[in-house]
């Protein structure tokens, strides 16, 4: 699917499900996968790779297949770098498979599991059921041992595809000479028994099981049987296909470095199909997903990259599926930690009404019913903003705020109050600290010198208005700004600037700032005894 537009009678996931069926047309079970290597925190680019593969699954479902959804944890792969945020004693551990790292935190068993626990968590809040593989425990069972014999007899074969992925300036600039390269190419890497690191060279294969190998570090050479010694790990071009054929894989994802010609899924299809004698999976390609907001680009090495779980502290678990859903695997979109996250609520919101009144496209009924929202209120969810805004003035007080948007006769679902209003609090509390409405610590005095005497006098009144009408209503307060300002002897269009340069006044006062939240409700909910210090003139 490389087409930019998405069409608006079919969802993607539903197109590929089609291809998947027609190049497999007689599967008793479809298999989706998905997968990626716990270096570091699983990133929300990296969810892209199972939201692909769930939507698809999905897809199979719906058209009565038996479909299976596993996701490769490559936990035998290497560490390669320390990321950032960790200590540099870390280093020792370079060349490890990640399962045999220390954690860096106490209540895991390794580094891997650190990572994988994490996603693991936030997989199940959004309700995506995975059949999880964990490469370190496949390999260690010998299930792969039959594939890994093969893989070695075939290594010439292997070799000869490398090498025609290779352009002849490659080869020149590594100086590869394609006779000895193939004399000397071993698909697998191993991890020394002397220091558990991948720093090694095969040096010979017997044919059967028993492979010899130095290890640089120490110095070692030593022969082993692969199959009682499970230290051999296939490389990854060879390893992909070959757990395509162990789990019949009919379609799996991929990101953008895995897709351009000539990368690792060009190399592995030639090497499923001429080696392990299989049809390759169905593969979509997908792009990069941005951040905004943070100020910084995403990076699991760099230590700054943001886990699923992190967005489902400022995002429902069905609009973060629905973002995801509604764009082509193609398209690149943002997550927003800013204000463009009143526009994604607010689209997916709308989306919401249209689908309760039956007028969505096709392919958009598909992104909701793919994300599993459901109609389940006539009433409709609090706006992102007013959780925010309301939020806030009312201290994070559910009842409180009930009891404002009664006032104001607006009604929501109230589950969307309950769990909306704690995600406003962490985007604005956690990301957007300078957002925040709060009462000053001091007079404004600066900004009191600039009052003329009628408008010290209207903040005056207010005040003691105020201190008289205590308990007063949002409704009662609501008439009382509004009538303050106002002058009998002009029209509503005429008094409507005058009660703007009131409310400017009064704002200036509270919070600082030349506008804020609506004054009544502000005043009723905010502290009612600073309040009256502040306007204090």
């Amino acid at each position: 699917m490389d087409t930019k537009k998405i069409d608006e009678t079919r969802h993607w996931a539903d197109v590929i499900a089609d291809k998947v069926i027609e190049k497999f047309p007689n599967e008793k079970i479809y298999t989706c996968a998905a997968g990626i290597s716990p270096s570091g925190v699983v990133h929300f680019g990296n969810f892209r790779d199972v939201i692909t593969s769930f939507a698809v699954a999905k897809k199979l479902k719906e058209k009565g297949k038996n479909v299976r959804f596993i996701f490769s944890w490559d936990d035998f792969d290497r560490l390669r770098k320390v990321p950032a945020g960790l200590n540099e004693t870390f280093a020792e551990h370079i060349g490890k498979a990640l399962s045999m790292v220390p954690s860096p935190e106490e209540g895991f068993y390794s580094y891997a599991e650190k990572f994988e626990k994490e996603f693991e968590k936030s997989m199940q809040e959004l309700g995506i059921e995975l059949e999880y593989k964990y490469q370190t425990k496949e390999y260690a069972s010998g299930r792969y041992d039959e594939q890994i014999i093969h893989a070695l007899k075939n290594r010439e074969k292997i070799a000869d595809v490398l090498l025609s992925f290779m352009t002849e300036k490659g080869k020149e600039d590594k100086n590869i000479n394609p006779e000895e390269y193939k004399q000397n190419y071993y698909p697998v890497s191993v991890y020394s028994k002397f220091t558990g690191k991948d720093n090694t060279k095969v040096l010979e294969y017997d044919g059967g099981t028993n492979i010899t190998y130095k290890c640089f570090d120490s110095g070692n050479t030593e022969t082993i049987d692969f199959t009682k010694d499970r230290i051999v790990k296939l490389s990854w071009k060879v390893d992909w296909p070959m757990r395509w054929k162990i789990e019949n894989v009919n379609f799996e994802p991929a990101g953008h470095d895995h897709a351009s010609p000539g990368s690792s899924f060009d190399v592995s299809s030639v090497i499923a199909k001429e080696v392990f004698n299989i049809l390759p999976p169905v593969f979509q390609e997908y792009n990069f997903v941005g951040i905004q907001g943070l100020g910084t680009k995403m990076s699991g090495s760099k230590g700054n990259a943001i886990s699923p779980q992190t967005l489902l502290e400022i995002y429902t678990p069905e609009l973060l599926k629905w973002i995801y859903l509604q764009k082509l695997p193609t398209q690149t979109f943002s997550i927003a930690f800013n204000s463009e996250i009143y526009k994604q609520y607010s689209e997916f919101d709308a989306n919401l009404e249209m689908l309760k009144n039956n007028t969505l496209e096709n392919w958009q009924k598909d992104s909701m019913a793919l994300s599993d929202t459901k109609i389940d209120s006539s009433l409709p969810p609090i706006p992102f903003r007013q959780a925010v805004s309301f939020g806030q003035i009312i201290q994070w007080d559910k009842n409180k705020l009930t009891q404002v948007l009664e006032s104001m006769d607006l009604h929501y679902n109230l589950e969307s109050i309950t769990v909306r209003t704690e995600k406003a609090r962490a985007w604005l509390e956690t990301y957007n600290k300078e957002e925040i409405i709060k009462l000053l610590e001091e007079k404004n005095t600066e900004y009191i010198k600039t009052l003329t005497s009628e408008k010290l006098e209207q903040v005056k009144k207010l005040r003691q208005e105020l201190i008289s009408n205590n308990n007063g209503s949002i409704k009662e307060l609501d008439t009382l700004v509004y009538s303050i300002p106002k002058d009998s002897n002009l029209s509503d269009q005429e008094n409507a600037p005058l009660q703007r340069s009131f409310f400017k006044d009064v704002y200036n006062l509270l919070i600082g700032k030349d506008t804020g939240p609506r004054l009544s409700t502000f005043l009723w909910a905010a502290d009612r005894e600073q309040i009256l210090e502040l306007l204090e003139i």
